[in-house]
């Protein structure tokens, strides 16, 4: 069963990650057979980043944690909460996967 990492950024981080924003989208880029899928969590502005989320293509807990932990928006502070959750796959990319039984 995947895992959800649900990342908050720390306060005043807002540079730190427009800086290592590139940096992000090429580990993204790297890794992407790992990722079910991931992105921004936004304000509702629609433009302010308030954190990040993965869905992770790994049923081990200390994979998905050390997948985020090498991402370097984690290795150089931006986020300050990391909460690992295993995932059930409902609904995705307009697809169900729920079970009836």
């Amino acid at each position: 069963m995947p895992f959800m990492v649900v990342a908050d950024d720390a306060a005043g981080v807002g540079e730190l990650r427009a800086r290592l924003r590139p940096a992000h989208l090429d580990y993204l880029d790297a890794n992407l057979d790992r990722l079910i899928g991931a992105g921004a969590r936004l304000s509702d502005d629609g433009l302010t980043p308030l954190g990040s989320l993965y869905l992770l293509a790994t049923d081990n807990r200390a994979e998905a944690e050390a997948f985020v932990a090498n991402d370097p928006y984690a290795k150089a502070g931006v986020f300050g909460r990391i909460e690992a959750t295993r995932w059930r796959r409902g609904v995705l990319d307009h697809k169900s996967f729920l079970s009836r039984g």
